[in-house]
C-alpha cells in the first residue's frame, strides 16, 4: 500500500512539474513572439514608406491590446503623433522616395485620418510620389487614399463610398413588453443618451443635432476627396449618391480610380518609377518599421509631455480607458518631474463617470499652477471628456472632433413588473426612511427620484461653472450651447467652446512656446506596456472572461453589452456622450 501511495505521489509531482515547465515554455514563446517584430529597421536607398492593413493607428498607448487572446494578431500599433513625425521625417529623408497607401480598411479615427492626410499633403511638396492601391476599400481608407497622386483599384475591386448615416436603436417597447422599468433623470434637451429608453423614434432636438453634426463632418471630408480627385462637389455628390464606387468600371469612369490593375502590376509600376531592374527587390518600409529606425535617437534634456486620455472615464484603477485613480497618479508624476516643462493633455473620450471626471479635473488644475497645460482633442471630447479639459491654458480641437455635450444624466433600471409576472415578490425591512431608496425589484422611491434629480442638476451647474471660468463666458451663454448638445470642432470654435482648430503637433508647439523652450523632445504618457506586461495583465478571471467575449462578439458590440451589464457604469451620475460616429 505504501508503494502505491509513493507511486501516486510521484505521478502527481511529475504532472505538476510538467505543467509548470509547459507553462513557463508557453509564456516564453508568447513573449518572444510578441517581441520578434520590434527589431530596428535599416532604411535602404530607394525605399517606399507604406501604409498598409497591418498599420493600426492609435491615439493613446492604452488603446494597444496585446495579450493571450490576440498574440497572433500581426497588426502593429503606432501612435498618431509618431505617424505624423514619421511622414514629416520621410519628406526630407533621401532614402524614402515616396509613399504607398495600401489599406482596404483603416484602423484609425476620423480626426486621425485628417491629420495623416494633411501630413501626406505636406509630404507631396517635396516632389516625391504618393500612390494608393485598393481591393475592397472602406470609406475611411478611401478618404485617406484619395490624397494620392494616383489611385489604383483591383479590376474586381470596389470602393464603398456612400456618405454618413447614423442609426439609433430604441428599447422602450421592449422594456414595456417584458416589464423592465427605467427611471431616467437628465439635464439638457439634447442629452439623447437616454432617448432609447423614453421614446420609439428620434426626438426633433436629437435629429437636429445629428443632422448638423453629420453634415458638418461630411461637408469637410467630401470636399477634400472631391478636390483631390479633381471633381466639382455636385459631380462628387452624384457619384456618392449612386454608389458608383461599388462597380470597378464605374469607379474608373467617374474618376474615383485612375486605373484598374492587379497588385503585382502596381508593385511593378512603382519599381519602374524607381528605375529598378526586374531582379531588384522593391523595398517597402512600414510605418512601424520606419519609426523604429530612428526611435533610439537621443532624447535627453527638457521635455514636453503628452498625456493621453483615451476611452471612457471610470472610477478606480485600470490601464485601458481612463481610470481616475491611475490618472491622478500620472498627473502628479508629471507635476513633480522637473524635466517636464509643459504638458499637452490629449483627450479622446466620450465621457463617463461625473465623479471620476471631477477628480481628474482637480488634479489638472493643480498641475496648471506649476507648468503650462495645453489640451488637444482627438475624435471625441464630449461630456466628461470636455469637462476634464477645463483646466487648460489653451484648447485645440480638430475640425471633425465631436465636442461639447455639456449635460448630465442618470439611468436606473428596475424589474418589478418582470418579477411580478414570474411570481417574484419582495418585502423590505429597514432601519431608516430611505435605507432602500432603490431596489432592482421595486425601483426608486419618490424621494430617491427627487434626490437623484437634485444630484443631476447640481452636477450640471458645477459642469457649466467650470466651463464659464475656462471659456470666459456667462452661465447663460454656456447653457444656451450646452443642454447635452454635441458640436463639430468647427462649430465649437465658432461658439467659443475651443480656442483653435489644430492638430496634436500644433498643441505641442504652443506648449513648448509657452514654456519658453527652444530645444526639447516629446515624451508620451502613460508609458507603453512591455509585451510581457501586456500578456500578464490578462491573467485574472474577470479580464480573461471579458476578453473572450470581446474577441467573440467584437469591440463595438462588447461596448454595448458593457453599458447594459456593468454595475459600475450604472450606479452613478454620468457625463457621457450618447453615441460614437465612425467613417467606415
Amino acid at each position: 500500500m505504501r508503494s502505491f501511495f509513493k507511486n501516486v505521489l510521484a505521478n502527481i509531482v511529475a504532472i505538476v512539474l510538467l505543467c509548470a515547465v509547459f507553462f513557463v515554455f508557453f509564456i516564453m514563446m508568447l513573449v518572444f513572439s510578441s517581441m520578434g517584430n520590434d527589431k530596428a529597421v535599416s532604411v535602404k536607398n530607394n525605399s517606399v514608406l507604406t501604409i498598409n492593413l497591418k498599420t493600426n493607428i492609435i491615439d493613446s498607448p492604452t488603446e494597444e491590446e496585446v495579450g493571450l487572446f490576440n498574440i497572433s494578431d500581426k497588426s502593429k500599433s503606432v501612435l498618431l503623433y509618431d505617424v505624423l513625425e514619421a511622414i514629416k521625417k520621410a519628406k526630407t529623408d533621401d532614402n524614402i522616395k515616396g509613399i504607398s497607401i495600401e489599406a482596404d480598411d483603416l484602423h484609425a479615427g476620423m480626426t486621425q485620418i485628417d491629420d495623416i492626410r494633411n501630413a501626406i499633403e505636406d509630404f507631396k511638396k517635396s516632389g516625391k510620389f504618393v500612390y494608393a492601391y485598393g481591393n475592397a476599400v472602406s470609406q475611411s481608407a478611401y478618404y485617406l487614399g484619395s490624397v494620392a497622386d494616383q489611385y489604383y483599384l483591383n479590376p474586381s475591386g470596389m470602393i464603398e463610398l456612400k456618405g454618413l448615416a447614423t442609426e439609433v436603436a430604441f428599447f422602450k417597447d421592449f422594456a414595456d413588453k417584458y416589464g423592465i422599468g427605467i427611471e431616467v433623470i437628465r439635464h439638457g434637451k439634447f442629452k439623447s443618451a437616454v432617448e432609447p429608453f423614453l421614446r420609439n423614434d428620434i426626438s426633433p432636438e436629437n435629429k437636429e443635432q445629428l443632422s448638423t453634426l453629420l453634415n458638418d463632418i461630411w461637408s469637410s471630408t467630401s470636399t477634400k476627396m472631391a478636390v483631390s480627385r479633381k471633381m466639382d462637389t455636385a459631380q462628387f455628390k452624384t457619384v456618392v449618391d449612386s454608389l458608383y464606387g461599388m462597380i470597378p468600371e464605374l469607379g474608373l469612369k467617374y474618376k474615383l480610380a485612375d486605373k484598374l490593375i492587379q497588385k503585382t502590376e502596381y508593385d511593378q509600376m512603382i519599381k519602374s518609377k524607381l528605375s529598378l531592374k526586374e531582379k531588384d527587390k522593391l523595398n517597402k518600409v512600414s510605418l512601424a518599421g520606419y519609426i523604429s529606425s530612428y526611435a533610439d535617437e537621443d532624447k535627453s534634456g527638457e521635455k514636453v509631455a503628452v498625456l493621453y486620455a483615451s476611452g471612457g472615464i471610470n472610477n478606480g484603477d485600470g490601464y485601458n480607458d481612463i481610470f481616475s485613480e491611475r490618472y491622478v497618479k500620472y498627473i502628479k508624476e508629471l507635476q513633480d518631474d522637473e524635466k517636464v516643462k509643459a504638458v499637452v493633455f490629449r483627450i479622446n473620450s466620450p465621457g463617463g463617470s461625473a465623479n471620476a471626471s471631477d477628480e481628474i479635473l482637480f488634479e489638472l488644475q493643480q498641475l496648471k499652477k506649476k507648468k503650462p497645460l495645453v489640451v488637444s482633442f482627438g475624435d471625441y471630447a464630449a461630456s466628461g471628456g470636455y469637462y476634464i479639459a477645463m483646466a487648460a491654458d489653451k484648447i485645440y480641437s480638430e475640425p471633425n472632433t465631436l465636442t461639447g455635450s455639456i449635460g448630465v444624466f442618470g439611468v436606473i433600471p428596475y424589474y418589478k413588473d418582470l418579477a411580478n409576472k414570474n411570481g417574484i415578490r419582495s418585502d423590505i425591512v429597514a432601519t431608516n426612511a430611505n435605507s432602500q431608496y432603490y431596489s432592482a425589484l421595486n425601483g426608486v422611491t419618490p424621494y430617491g427620484v427627487n434626490l437623484i434629480t437634485r444630484s443631476v442638476e447640481g452636477t450640471y451647474k458645477r459642469f457649466v461653472h467650470f466651463v464659464t471660468q475656462n471659456r470666459k463666458q456667462t452661465f447663460e451663454q454656456i447653457d444656451s450651447v450646452g443642454g447635452g448638445r454635441v458640436w463639430s470642432g468647427v462649430r465649437a470654435k465658432q461658439i467659443g467652446l475651443v480656442d483653435e482648430l489644430g492638430t496634436l503637433n500644433d498643441a505641442v508647439k504652443f506648449a513648448a512656446q509657452k514654456a519658453g523652450l527652444k530645444s526639447y523632445h516629446v515624451s508620451s504618457y502613460p508609458k507603453r506596456m512591455t509585451p510581457f506586461e501586456q500578456i500578464f495583465k490578462d491573467l485574472n478571471e474577470e479580464d480573461i472572461s471579458a476578453r473572450i467575449i470581446k474577441n467573440k462578439i467584437g469591440k463595438a458590440n462588447y461596448e454595448i453589452l458593457q453599458q447594459i451589464t456593468d454595475e459600475k457604469l450604472k450606479s452613478e451620475v454620468k457625463m457621457e456622450m450618447p453615441y460614437q460616429i465612425k467613417i467606415n
